[in-house]
C-alpha cells in the first residue's frame, strides 16, 4: 500500500560558526494538501519553533540544537524527518571560513601529539566546518582505521603496536580536508631507558638454485620469523629465491627505510660461505663455481646500516661458513665504525655447516629452532642469542656438528621488545600491513565464490576459492582455479616449492576451500595476471551437465610493488623513521613442529676445504668487507626495475 506522506528531501546535519546563517530544507509529497512544522531540542528539551510552518526553516546559528521537521495532511497521516544536528563552533580562527565559503570541510582544530603509556587511554581530537556536516575518517600510518570514523578518536587500552603517525579526513559532497599529521608515541619512552624509533625487518630465504643443490628449510624459517618479528612491531618484508639483482633492490629499498634510532633486522638463510671475516650470501642464479663477485656482501650491507645511525643493526645469517676457493682473490678491507650498535648471529661458527631439521613434511634449520623459542624475550639482544646458542649447544643432533656464534659492538642493552617512539611523521610503509582479503563473484547460474587472497611471503601469494551453497536448481557443482595462461607465470608456478605447498596445507587445513593456487617469485611479473574460475554443474531440470567461466584480473602493480623504487628519488632529508604496524599472517605456534624424536639432518652444498687462515676470535664483527664502498651506493641506487609505484 502507498504511503500518505513521502518525504522526498531530508534535512542534512551542518557545523557552522556562530553568526552563520544558512536555511534546513525538507521537501515531501502526499496525496492532499501538507503541513509543516519544525521543532528543536536542546539540553533535552525538545519544543516546536513557533511560526516555522514552512519546507524551509531559515537560521542564523546561535548555539548547537537539534532539528526536525513534522509533515502532516488533513486526514492525520504524520511522517517525522530525520534529526539533524547544528552544531555551532563558537571559536574559529580569523579568516574561517573564507569568505567564498560554498561548505566545503574547513579544518578548524587539528589533533596533537600524544605520549601515552602502555594500557592507558589514547585520545585524538579534530573538528572540522562543511555544510553538510563532514563525516570523519582517522588513518595510521597511511592505513585506514576502520572503526575510528568520528572527529573523536579512542582507543581505550593503547599498545606500542598504536604508535604512529595519526590524521585524519573530513569529507563532504563539496570535497574533502585533511587534518595535520601527528605522533603518537605509546609506551613511557620518556621514562624508558631504550627504545626505538622504528623497527624494519629484511627477510630473504634462498631454497631452489639454478646451479646448486637447493635447500628445504628456508621456507619454514623465513615464514615463521616473520610472524615473531612482527608481534614485537616490525614492519617486514619476507623474500624467497631472489637473484642477485632482485637481491640488490630490496637491500636498496631495507636500506632507504632506515634512520636515527630504528631497529633494524637482517636475516638471511640459503647458500652462503665466509673467509677471513667476510661473509657472501649466494643468489639462486649463481654460477658453479661462484665468486665473491656472483654474490651479495653481507658486510657492505652492514656499513650501510651503520651509516644511517641506526639504534640496533642485526644482522642473522643462518648459513654454512664454508670457504671453498681458496685461489679466489679477495679485495681490501676496511674496519667497521665503532658505533657500538651492531650484533651478529651465526648459525654456526666459521668452516663448519649449518644443518636442516627433517621432520614429516616441514624441515627447519637447527638455528631457527631455537631462535623462535627465544626471540619473544624481554632482555638485551646479545643475551637473548646466548640463550639460543646455549640450546643448540646442548642438542644431541648437531653435538661436535654446529654451533653457533655471536659477534656483538653493543654497548647498550637494547631489546627487540623496546618500545616504539618515533621521532617524526612515519615513513612509507614497509611491508603489507593489510589483513587477507577476499572478494565474492557471481556466476550467471548464481552460485557465489568468495576468493581469498593471502600473502605467505611478500613475493609469494596464495589464492584461494571457497564455493558456497549453491543454487538449488544445480547439482554436484565442481569449482575449478585454473592456472593463468600468462608465460611468466605459467614458469613461476613450476617454481613453488612443495615446501611453499606443505605451507598452504597448514595454514588451509582449518578451512573448507575447493581449491588453492599458489604464485611464486612475483617479483618476475611483467603484465596483470587473469585469474579463470570454471564451474562445472548439473541442472537439475534438463539433467544436462554444464560449464560456466568467471575471469578476474590481479594488477600488476599489486603484486610487484614490494620492489618497487618509488623514494630513490626522495631527498634524504624529507625521509622519516618507520613505524610499527604490518599484520602478522598466522601464529606462528601454528606450524612449530619440534621433533619427538631423532630426526635425520641435511647440510648445505658440503663444501669441505678449511679457510686458509683461523679466524679472529675477538668477540668484535671483524672487518668491514671491500674497499670500493662508494661503488656499491651508486649500484644500490641505481638496481631494480626503476618503476613508480602507483
Amino acid at each position: 500500500m502507498q504511503e500518505a506522506i513521502v518525504i522526498t528531501e531530508q534535512p542534512v546535519s551542518v557545523a557552522v560558526p556562530v553568526g552563520y546563517s544558512f536555511t534546513l530544507r525538507c521537501r515531501a509529497e502526499g496525496h492532499n494538501p501538507l503541513q509543516y512544522q519544525w521543532f528543536c531540542q536542546h539540553q533535552l528539551v525538545c519544543q516546536q519553533i513557533p511560526g516555522a510552518t514552512k519546507p524551509d526553516l531559515p537560521i542564523t546559528a546561535q548555539q548547537t540544537q537539534l532539528y526536525t521537521c513534522r509533515i502532516n495532511d488533513l486526514y492525520r497521516n504524520v511522517v517525522f524527518s530525520d534529526w539533524v544536528k547544528v552544531e555551532v563552533h563558537p571559536c574559529v580562527a580569523r579568516g574561517l571560513p573564507p569568505r567564498l565559503w560554498q561548505g566545503e570541510p574547513v579544518i578548524i582544530l587539528n589533533p596533537t601529539e600524544q605520549w601515552v603509556e602502555v594500557g592507558k587511554l589514547l585520545q585524538l581530537q579534530c573538528a572540522a566546518m562543511g555544510v553538510p556536516a563532514p563525516s570523519y575518517q582517522w588513518y595510521r600510518n597511511g592505513n585506514l582505521l576502520e572503526h575510528q570514523k568520528k572527529k573523536k578518536l579512542w582507543i581505550t587500552h593503547a599498545k606500542v603496536s598504536d604508535s604512529g603517525t595519526y590524521l585524519c579526513c573530513a569529507s563532504n559532497r563539496h570535497g574533502e580536508h585533511w587534518t595535520n599529521a601527528v605522533d603518537v608515541h605509546i609506551g613511557t619512552c620518556q621514562s624508558e631507558k631504550f627504545f626505538a624509533t622504528g623497527k624494519v625487518a629484511l627477510l630473504v630465504g634462498n631454497n631452489r638454485y639454478q646451479h646448486h643443490p637447493n635447500l628445504m628449510a628456508p621456507v619454514k624459517d623465513v615464514f615463521e620469523l616473520s610472524c615473531l618479528l612482527e608481534k614485537l612491531g616490525f614492519q617486514v618484508v619476507s623474500l624467497l629465491d631472489l637473484n642477485k639483482a632482485e637481491m640488490v633492490t630490496a637491500v636498496s629499498r631495507f636500506l632507504q627505510l632506515l634512520e636515527k634510532g630504528v631497529y633494524a633486522i637482517f636475516y638471511y638463510a640459503g647458500h652462503g660461505y665466509e673467509h677471513l671475516g667476510r661473509n657472501y650470501m649466494v643468489p639462486v642464479d649463481a654460477p658453479q663455481p661462484y665468486t665473491p663477485e656472483n654474490c651479495i656482501s653481507v658486510q657492505r650491507i652492514l656499513q650501510k646500516m651503520q651509516q644511517q645511525q641506526t639504534a640496533l643493526n642485526l644482522v642473522l645469517l643462518d648459513t654454512c661458513r664454508k670457504w671453498y676457493n681458496p685461489e679466489c682473490a679477495l679485495s681490501q678491507v676496511q674496519p667497521l665504525a665503532p658505533w657500538g650498535n651492531t650484533v651478529y648471529g651465526y648459525a654456526t661458527s666459521e668452516d663448519a655447516e649449518a644443518y636442516e631439521l627433517q621432520d614429516g613434511e616441514f624441515s627447519s634449520g637447527i638455528f631457527m629452532k631455537y631462535l623462535k623459542k627465544h626471540i619473544l624475550q624481554d632482555k638485551k639482544v646479545t643475551h637473548m642469542l646466548e640463550d639460543v646458542l646455549e640450546d643448540i649447544g646442548r642438542d644431541p643432533l648437531v653435538t661436535g656438528k654446529q654451533v653457533m656464534e655471536i659477534k656483538h659492538t653493543l654497548k647498550e642493552a637494547r631489546s627487540l621488545t623496546d618500545p616504539i617512539c618515533p621521532l617524526g611523521a612515519a615513513a612509507e610503509h614497509w611491508g603489507r600491513s593489510r589483513e587477507p582479503v577476499s572478494e565474492m563473484v557471481t556466476f550467471p547460474c548464481g552460485a557465489r565464490v568468495e576468493l581469498r587472497f593471502l600473502w605467505l611471503f611478500s613475493n609469494v601469494m596464495s589464492i584461494g576459492a571457497k564455493l558456497w551453497q549453491p543454487p538449488a536448481h544445480i547439482t554436484d557443482a565442481c569449482l575449478l582455479l585454473c592456472q593463468p595462461s600468462v608465460d611468466d607465470v605459467a614458469i613461476l608456478r613450476e617454481r613453488c616449492l612443495d615446501q611453499v605447498e606443505c605451507l598452504l596445507t597448514s595454514l588451509y587445513k582449518q578451512e573448507e576451500l575447493d581449491c588453492v593456487f599458489p604464485l611464486c617469485g612475483l617479483q618476475n611479473i611483467q603484465a596483470d595476471v587473469v585469474l579463470q574460475l570454471d564451474l562445472h554443474y548439473t541442472l537439475q531440470s534438463t539433467s544436462q551437465r554444464t560449464c560456466e567461466t568467471l575471469q578476474t584480473t590481479l594488477r600488476k602493480s599489486l603484486l610487484g610493488q614490494f620492489l618497487s623504487q618509488r623514494s630513490h628519488s626522495q631527498p634524504h632529508d624529507q625521509r622519516t623513521p618507520v613505524c610499527s604496524g604490518s599484520m602478522c599472517l598466522q601464529d606462528a605456534a601454528a606450524l612449530s613442529t619440534d621433533p619427538k624424536g631423532p630426526a635425520p639432518l641435511r647440510t648445505g652444498p658440503g663444501h669441505s676445504l678449511p679457510s686458509s687462515k683461523p679466524s679472529n676470535t675477538s668477540s668484535e664483527p671483524e672487518e668491514n668487507d671491500e674497499s670500493d664502498l662508494s661503488d656499491l651506493c651508486s649500484a644500490l641506487l641505481r638496481a631494480g626495475p626503476g618503476q613508480d609505484c602507483p
